[in-house]
């Protein structure tokens, strides 16, 4: 690879993976740390990553930095959300959009993470499979529970009226 194909995948690849980043934590500012760690790591290994592969190398690497942020901050409880009281369910939604990211949220995180690889983002279950280390049979499991559960959750009529 070199420094032209470099700057091209920031033009071409830097929005997806900031979008994939940004559903699965919902906070802008560490997305946009963990996409810039994410390049960081390309140009360290600029040499050793194949222009063609750059792709998925990006997103293989922004999703483990990702679940790396994720467990860190689960392990982290400040003062101020342990006196919050619990989310409560709403079953009156104005907006389909809603109920959909109240749903995912309550997706696992690699459940989450495949299913925005597979629907969001259009990858094929050998690329998700690459990116996530997980087998191609756990993907396919991963994606078909998540959208089970989906279905079920914004399914119930009472939920979105």
């Amino acid at each position: 690879m070199t420094v032209d194909d470099y700057n091209q995948a920031i033009n071409w690849h830097a929005d997806a993976v900031f979008r994939f980043v940004l559903k699965n934590i919902k906070d802008e500012e560490k997305a946009r740390d963990i996409v810039q760690d994410s390049f960081e790591k390309l140009w360290m290994h600029l040499y050793s990553v194949d222009a063609a592969k750059v792709k998925s190398y990006l997103f293989s690497t922004a999703y483990h930095r990702t679940i790396d942020v994720i467990r860190k901050d689960q392990r982290q409880v400040s003062c101020e959300e342990s006196q919050l009281p619990e989310e409560g369910h709403s079953t009156h939604y104005s907006d389909v959009g809603e109920v959909l990211d109240h749903a995912i949220k309550q997706l696992s995180d690699d459940q989450r993470a495949v299913l925005l690889l597979r629907d969001y983002e259009g990858y094929s279950y050998k690329e998700i499979s690459d990116i996530t280390a997980l087998s191609e049979a756990q993907v396919k499991v991963y994606i078909y529970r998540a959208r089970v559960f989906l279905k079920n959750y914004i399914g119930k009529l009472d939920v979105l009226v």
